[in-house]
């Protein structure tokens, strides 16, 4: 594929990711503090992100698990969850988190062990799109492009 059609695709690709709500304004800052000096940022933040989450989603898992659930715990994990993709801008996810701390106030273990399938769902889903992003910007530069701008 030719570097205009390439960059043509990452286009409409980030477009779409906003449009149906994977990303929101954050996503934008970050890829704004990227610059020559710093070329793989978003990839590290985003990468870090990943990290983070698979524990966290794990922790909940667990806590879920337990004869005992000490809600207080579940709401810790599902707040840092929140915050993390509050800040790469994963908006689907950071929107399940809110139900999610509700019913954790409730103690609902049912209701917590949904909106933890929920939550698994929207993060596979934002890390595939991500992971796709990041291959096309790959291809991009492998093809001598330079990644275009986004608003």
């Amino acid at each position: 594929m030719e570097v205009g059609q390439l960059q043509r695709s990452f286009v409409e690709y980030m477009a779409s990711l906003f449009r149906e709500g994977f990303l929101d304004a954050q996503f934008s800052q970050l890829q704004q503090l990227q610059d020559d000096s710093n070329p793989d940022f978003v990839v590290e933040v985003v990468s870090l992100f990943f990290e983070d989450s698979e524990r966290l989603l794990n922790d909940l898992t667990m806590a879920l698990d337990q004869p005992n659930v000490e809600f207080k715990q579940v709401d810790a994990h599902v707040h840092q969850l929140k915050g993390s993709s509050s800040s790469v801008g994963a908006q689907r996810v950071k929107n399940c988190c809110v139900p999610f701390r509700i019913c954790c106030e409730e103690q609902n273990t049912e209701a917590c062990l949904r909106c933890l399938q929920q939550i698994k769902q929207e993060y596979l889903l934002v890390k595939n799109k991500l992971q796709t992003l990041f291959e096309l910007e790959q291809q991009i530069v492998a093809s001598g492009g330079a990644i275009p701008m986004v608003q």
